[in-house]
């Protein structure tokens, strides 16, 4: 794998997707079978393949031979079931070695896999395995007890010691169904358009939605991990994401495994110390996450500065905008840079700040159109793009973007392709220099006084204030103004959110951005409504404000 940085522009030039393809996997679009694709061909000289860290302190290392073998045991218990290629396989499973044998085990059959984030409920489990029609559920004992409720439940398989502890009457037992099953089963060959993932929307906006996400997908994760990731050979590359999402399942399974690198898995209670325990042991050198992990290990300050300086060679992240106080604290205190990275479920990552590939860095932009994509900021009512300056929505031009695999949702409509574009929903900038901004979903920019105000300005500006450790901005109804800025912030442990704090804060936004740009109210709530994945859900936020709006606009009706 080379380190050689390219050229962005260049490398976006004349893209031929059918000469990756093939310089990317083995094989080709009309045959392909992702365990084989990042399991099979790395199996190997004892080639490692997973380094799983354990919530007890445990650790241990498996090979891709190791697992070759066990997915073709799951392979073979699937196929008793009945399970065939194209079906769905469900996985509410921890960080660990089952979890990587009932993904590669269900690729290995031609099957489906879908993610079951560990901390759902019942209900979130219910919807998300009845609308894909999962044959079979993989558990382990700690979430058995979260099926009980879920109406319809398919067949479960449950992870549990030899002796069958924790199991409920009629689950077949994991690794004792595995061992009466032969180690070879060859990988069924299905095509580049057919499905591997079920995946589902994080809900920021609304009810999670499900989609499908074909195999030449494969091409496209290998294409990030490469050059926006800068991941080499010799990395000690660490992808905290948790799998039960896209991030994680994409960029820290898939990615490294399609390329034979080593994925280092650490299950178990995520805090600070542990984070730096980890990254010690293994010597971290390339290290992936949300912006909620890295304001972490801002909050700790030198603690964190003093182990990991000169330690980590990049940074990645991804999940919500980087706010720029994330990058010079990085540079300062741990001379790493840190870049930002813009995707969704739907399609991956295709804008970003890119480690390998030589461009401008522009402090603040979400970066440039990844090779193989052509992202443009249009008007949403004309679909005209957007010149320099010029605010619009954030949009794929799929007629130029061979990497681009999104097809629409399974078994629903969706207003996201507009002629040539698709549009993500997100609103944007053009910067001259051809980085693109992000601004803001498009239900979250405020439009105030005639201004419209993007909410992660303003959240950056607020996060500068050392008493903040997170914040979340909202537009608030207001009669004058149409909308008024309203910010929720969450201080350092131990700090009191005051009025005069507040007017502190107002101040201290508004000398860094403009007079109608910061917020008007300021609220210090214990939490802020979030995914399971850690994304703020500013729309309960904005929604919360409107119905207060309302029933004091309806009172004030009453009383007149």
């Amino acid at each position: 794998m080379t380190s050689v940085k390219r050229d962005i522009f260049e490398a976006s030039k004349n893209f031929d997707f059918e000469a990756t393809v093939q310089a990317a996997i083995s094989g080709n679009l009309s045959a392909m079978n992702a365990c084989y694709e990042c399991c099979d061909r790395h199996a190997h000289n004892d080639a490692i393949a997973l380094v799983q860290e354990n919530a007890d302190g445990s650790s241990s290392r498996h090979t891709y031979a190791e697992l070759r073998d066990q997915s073709a045991q799951f392979a073979h218990y699937l196929a008793s079931q009945g399970v065939q290629a194209g079906d769905i396989v469900a996985g509410l499973l921890p960080r660990g070695q089952a979890l990587i044998v009932t993904i590669l085990g269900s690729w290995r059959l031609g099957a489906v896999y879908q993610p079951l984030f560990t901390a759902f409920g019942p209900k979130a489990i219910e919807h998300r395995v009845q609308t894909a029609g999962a044959r079979l559920v993989v558990t382990d004992v700690a979430n058995r007890s979260k099926l009980k409720d879920v109406e319809n439940c398919p067949p479960i398989m449950t992870v549990s010691d030899a002796q069958g502890a924790g199991l409920e009457p009629g689950d077949q037992n994991f690794w004792s169904a595995l061992a009466e099953q032969s180690t070879v089963f060859e990988p069924v060959m299905r095509t580049g358009d057919d499905p591997f993932l079920m995946m589902f929307t994080s809900g920021t906006t609304g009810l999670a939605k499900p989609l499908e996400v074909p195999l030449r997908a494969i091409v496209a994760f290998q294409r990030y991990m490469v050059d926006a990731v800068g991941l080499r050979a010799e990395d000690s590359f660490w992808n905290v994401a948790d799998p039960g999402w896209a991030y994680g399942l994409y960029f820290a399974i898939t990615g490294p495994m399609s390329l034979g690198l080593p994925v280092l898995s650490v299950d178990g209670l995520f805090d600070l110390d542990r984070c730096l325990e980890v990254a010690k042991k293994y010597k971290i050198t390339n290290l992936a996450g949300a912006p909620t992990v890295f304001r972490m290990l801002i909050a700790a300050g030198d603690k964190v500065a003093e182990q990991w300086k000169g330690q980590l060679r990049v940074v990645s992240s991804a999940g919500e905008p980087l706010n720029p106080e994330v990058i010079r604290w990085f540079k300062e205190h741990l001379d790493a840079p840190i870049n930002d990275h813009y995707g969704q479920t739907e399609m991956g990552m295709v804008l970003c700040n890119h480690h390998n590939l030589s461009h401008p860095m522009h402090m603040g932009a979400a970066g440039y159109a990844s090779p193989g994509h052509r992202v443009v900021v249009l008007d949403e009512e004309t679909l005209q793009e957007l010149p320099a300056g010029e605010p619009g929505i954030l949009s794929v031009d799929i007629e130029q973007s061979p990497m681009f695999w999104f097809q629409g949702y399974k078994g629903m409509e969706t207003t996201s392709f507009k002629g040539r574009y698709y549009l993500t929903g997100d609103t944007a900038e053009l910067n001259s220099d051809g980085s693109i901004s992000f601004v803001g979903r498009s239900d979250d920019v405020i439009s105030t006084s005639g201004y419209r105000v993007g909410p992660f300005d303003v959240e950056s500006a607020l996060l500068e204030h050392p008493l903040v450790v997170e914040a979340a901005v909202v537009g608030k109804p207001d009669p004058q103004r149409n909308e008024i800025i309203k910010a929720f912030v969450i201080l350092q442990d131990g700090q009191e959110g005051t009025a005069e704090l507040a007017e502190e804060l107002r101040l201290h936004v508004r000398n860094r951005l403009a007079a109608h740009a910061y917020p008007r109210e300021i609220e210090f709530p214990a939490e802020l409504p979030k995914t399971p994945s850690g994304k703020v859900q500013r729309f309960i936020l904005r929604m919360n404000e409107v119905n207060k709006y309302n029933e004091e606009q309806a009172a004030k009706q009453a009383v007149s």
